[in-house]
């Protein structure tokens, strides 16, 4: 309201100025007219002011209380007794035909109705797949809530802190604290899942360190244990204070539950309102002020992050049975994760785990894949046939449908026989083909379908298809036919001519191409050991807060590249780099861009060293400064200071000393360091060439792989 009057106020002093000013002018043009000033005035100043004060007022009017935007709650769901437009105004959005009304949730239930938060998990999706597919491969139906949840390898996964695809605790800094606390019970995991938001988070170390008794456990007054214990002496949830303002200041529960609402809804105010009753009730049972007081204060601030343990419990439940899952049956489990991934970012994280994990995934295949991702009975994760691009619904389906009523398909000669050339075009097959889903015929490569022969007009996979044209038309004769199939030719099957496989690079650019990402390798698989040894940050991580101001190193191949010219004419550049973990965009500006241009090139392997530095324009933001680019290939000749070997005794032979010798005659910037190990003595020697540096080669390396229990150490510059 006093901001109000003072908007008021200053509207009209800039009225009359306004006003003022016009009149000026006014005067000056109607001056010709020979009219009287005062008579100019008298007759348009009630006209200006009025229609600039409703102006102004109106203005100032608009600014207070206006909502800047709106949205819908993403699960509330309003519940009423009878036609909700009896009660409440409701409306539309555009197409759409829900209905929506601006009441909030606050005030809601004031007009006779009742709100509920409906909220659609993902992970129930994933949970019913899951259990779907261990049916079909392992003929078990489990029932999740008679899951035991002590069981001892799941709570082994999550001491590791192995829960990427588990509800609730997937997140890095979950990850970590799961790793320290080491949970061993259910109690665990639902203080956790309360813990791990804003707020109560800075009291995870506390709760870690009062589980393994390296922090004691202390309690205001001695009353709160019963209800704190569980929790070693922290308040986690709401119906924690429920119970304790009921033992420490006689509450009822009707006062428990207004204080729990007060406490979710934040409602300070009424807080405040309750806090004499709560002192005096304390101080009826004999409880200190001073403990009283810092009693309530804990509890204010727990009012601004206060969680009830029935909600906690709840997710908590969801999450065990995803673990549970995940420990026990991860092929079923990762494939159901991936078929709800949604988006080729997620898929390749998801495809990292599995690897991490030791499950093999392969690409779609005719005669195994189904429509989405799924388990055969060795465990394998299939890719589905519905995730490559061109293979539409119908095409997948009447594949599938014909593989389980006649069996798997023999050759690709006896696919096209069976299946309508309608359903499966050429343009599918061509899709199958290049994202490897007919790899399982083995007799035929990708590369044979496309090839044409010298002085031939078609491709080995028109002539198939010809073939399949040419059977279904015999067959459709046949029908036709009085005398049967007596006297109707056989149709022979085409002969196919042979030339090269596609290269590695040919077949995974295809497989990106009509699935998203690489399947059969990476192609960063080549620089295995760099990518292992030479401590390059994921892409994942690169836009993590704590790395600004920080150097860093980062490998991958180059996706695609754009050589630019600006308005003023200036040139510069953006390139996509890629690696295991995730993807990122660069650009390059003046005089980086004129000293790296030549490096951007797609498919290239390359280093880009950089840092995160503040931007000219916008100290607040950050871009990456690239200090530098260069080949993966060089890495290992550039990079590497030193290289330890850790060799067995029983390993050190002629061979092995004859081996090391060859490779130091080639003369490099590489230090060498042995540690001789003697498991039996328990004895180790180390030892390092003081006056003789090697060079890092491939060849090296070539040859440590192939002498088994030795292990390497990589020091980089």
């Amino acid at each position: 309201p006093l901001l109000f009057i003072i908007i008021q106020v200053l509207a009209v002093v800039f009225i009359f100025i306004e006003l003022f000013i016009s009149l000026l002018f006014l005067f000056i043009a109607l001056k010709p007219l020979n009219m009287k000033p005062t008579l100019i005035g008298l007759y348009l100043f009630p006209l200006i002011l009025t229609g600039h004060l409703s102006k102004v007022l109106t203005e100032a009017l608009k600014l207070e209380g206006t909502v800047k935007n709106t949205g819908i709650h993403a699960a509330g769901i309003i519940i009423a007794p009878s036609d909700l437009t009896e009660l409440i105004p409701v409306f539309t959005s555009k197409g759409d035909t829900m209905l929506i009304t601006q009441f909030e949730g606050s005030v809601i239930e004031n007009a006779g109705v009742i709100k509920m938060d409906f909220l659609g998990l993902r992970n129930l999706t994933i949970l019913k797949q899951a259990l779907a597919m261990i049916k079909e491969n392992h003929g078990i139906d489990i029932n999740l809530d008679e899951l035991p949840l002590d069981d001892e390898l799941t709570y082994e996964l999550y001491q590791k802190g192995e829960t990427n695809g588990t509800f609730q605790f997937e997140s890095g800094g979950m990850q970590k604290h799961l790793k320290d606390l080491k949970p061993d019970k259910f109690d665990d995991l639902i203080a956790m899942n309360a813990l791990y938001r804003p707020g109560p988070i800075e009291y995870i170390p506390n709760f870690i360190a009062r589980k393994h008794g390296t922090e004691k456990i202390e309690y205001d007054v001695p009353e709160m244990e019963e209800y704190l214990s569980e929790t070693y002496g922290i308040t986690v949830y709401q119906e924690q204070v429920m119970l304790l303002s009921q033992k420490l200041a006689n509450f009822t529960k009707g006062d428990a539950d207004v204080l729990r609402k007060a406490m979710g809804k934040k409602q300070l105010a009424v807080l405040e309102k309750m806090y004499p009753k709560f002192v005096a009730g304390c101080e009826a049972n004999g409880h200190p002020k001073d403990k009283v007081d810092k009693i309530w204060k804990d509890w204010i601030a727990f009012a601004q992050y206060a969680f009830n343990k029935s909600h906690s419990t709840c997710y908590a439940y969801v999450a065990y049975h995803t673990a549970y899952l995940k420990a026990h049956y991860p092929s079923e489990y990762l494939a159901a994760v991936l078929n709800n991934s949604g988006d080729i970012t997620r898929i390749t994280f998801f495809m990292q785990e599995c690897k991490r994990m030791g499950l093999t995934v392969l690409g779609p295949d005719v005669n195994e894949s189904k429509k989405g991702f799924s388990v055969n009975m060795n465990g394998i994760i299939r890719f589905g046939l519905g995730a490559i691009k061109g293979v539409g619904d119908a095409a997948v389906e009447e594949l599938i449908e014909n593989r389980n009523t006649h069996g798997k398909f023999i050759d690709v000669f006896d696919m096209v026989k069976r299946l309508s050339a309608r359903t499966v075009s050429k343009k599918t097959l061509e899709t199958l083909i290049m994202g490897g889903a007919l790899d399982c015929f083995t007799d035929i490569h990708r590369g044979q379908y496309f090839y044409i022969a010298a002085g031939e007009t078609m491709s080995n996979l028109e002539k198939i298809i010809k073939f399949g044209q040419q059977v279904s038309s015999s067959s459709n004769t046949m029908l036709n036919s009085l005398f049967g199939d007596a006297d109707m030719p056989e149709v022979t099957q085409p002969k196919l001519f042979t030339c090269d496989e596609w290269t590695l690079t040919e077949k995974l650019e295809h497989e990106k191409e009509m699935v998203g990402i690489y399947i059969s390798a990476h192609p960063l698989d080549g620089f295995k050991f760099e990518m292992e040894n030479y401590k390059f940050m994921p892409l994942s991580e690169i836009e993590n807060e704590n790395l600004k101001g920080k150097s860093f190193k980062i490998a991958g191949y180059i996706a695609s590249e754009l050589h630019l010219v600006s308005k003023k004419g200036t040139k510069y550049g953006k390139f996509k780099i890629v690696d295991y973990h995730g993807e990122f965009e660069f650009q390059l500006f003046r005089d980086d861009y004129i000293k790296f241009a030549g490096m951007l090139m797609q498919d290239n392997k390359v280093v880009v060293s950089g840092t995160f530095v503040p931007r000219f324009y916008d100290q607040t933001q950050f871009e990456f400064k690239i200090s530098n680019i260069m080949l993966l290939d060089n890495v290992l000749k550039t990079m590497t200071k030193r290289i330890d070997l850790e060799i067995p005794m029983e390993k050190l032979n002629n061979d092995m000393v004859n081996m090391l010798a060859k490779h130091a005659e080639k003369s490099g910037s590489c230090v060498l360091g042995f540690r001789i190990i003697d498991n039996e003595k328990e004895q180790m020697l180390k030892l390092f060439t003081n006056h003789k540096k090697i060079e890092m080669t491939e060849a090296f390396l070539d040859d440590l792989s192939t002498i088994e229990g030795i292990n390497y150490a990589v020091t980089t510059n």
